[in-house]
């Protein structure tokens, strides 16, 4: 189902770099994507050092993942777990709503998401 959180149809999070759990530059899921990248989230230095500091390394180049290392600015299909991880800590990046999949609204209130909408 390729439905945005918005109930409209799933845009686009990134193609440069390239995004998604299928690498199509979508925040789309399958039985398949253990993580859920499906949070079409803005990156942000914050971000990244708390990601880090928790054990996921998302500034190096992974090439044998086919993941290119992520800057302030990017964007990128976040693990829901991890984002939801960051915003009880204080450090959770903006999320594009119409490229974050409605099966995070499952997980994450309405006015939570709205509260850290891009408004870019």
């Amino acid at each position: 189902m390729k439905v945005n959180v918005l109930g409209g149809d799933l845009e686009s999070c990134s193609t440069d770099p390239m995004t998604g759990f299928f690498r199509d530059g979508c925040c789309n899921t399958n039985g398949e994507d253990r993580g859920m990248h499906t949070v079409c989230a803005v990156i942000t230095g914050d971000f990244l050092t708390y990601s880090r500091s928790m054990g996921n390394d998302l500034v190096t180049p992974r090439p044998e993942f086919d993941f290119p290392g992520l800057k302030p600015g990017d964007r990128w299909c976040v693990c829901l777990g991890r984002w939801l991880e960051a915003l009880e800590a204080g450090f959770a990046p903006p999320v594009v709503l119409e490229a974050t999949h409605v099966s995070v609204a499952e997980f994450v209130d309405r006015d939570v998401l709205d509260a850290h909408a891009w408004k870019g």
